[in-house]
């Protein structure tokens, strides 16, 4: 098997899992701790938005070839067995047309939406020990 071949296999196969992760976040059998943490790496995985930008070399795209899979691996550990099978199950057969475009504006405001509340607690931080 060519090396192309099983990269695209390997990325059909990502695909599934987070179409899994969106069936499951929306399943009322998910546990809230576990919809929360689907819900952030789900945003990540589709925001344009990155912690660390992509044209910054090798370092722009390790931040997703090593936190949006630990997020998937910390997402799978916390979902119930029978959600998980029954959504891997249903992400086989239905494509969920359009959820990419929808999770990628959401995404970006959620990313957005860390970033500035990180930025204020810095700024709120640095004004508290300087006052």
């Amino acid at each position: 098997m060519s090396a192309v071949r099983r990269l695209r296999r390997r990325a059909a196969a990502l695909a599934r899992e987070l179409i899994a992760l969106v069936l499951a976040h929306r399943d009322p059998r998910t546990p809230f701790a576990a919809r929360a943490v689907t819900l952030l790496v789900l945003a990540y995985a589709f925001s344009p938005l990155d912690l660390i930008p992509d044209p910054i070399p090798v370092l722009g795209l390790l931040d997703d070839l090593i936190l949006v899979p630990l997020g998937i691996a910390l997402v799978l550990r916390m979902l119930p067995a029978e959600v998980l099978r029954d959504a891997r199950a249903a992400a086989r057969t239905h494509p969920l047309a359009g959820t990419a475009r929808r999770l990628g504006r959401r995404g970006a405001i959620a990313v957005a939406a860390v970033w500035l509340g990180f930025l204020a607690w810095i700024a709120w931080f640095v004004l508290r020990r300087s006052g």
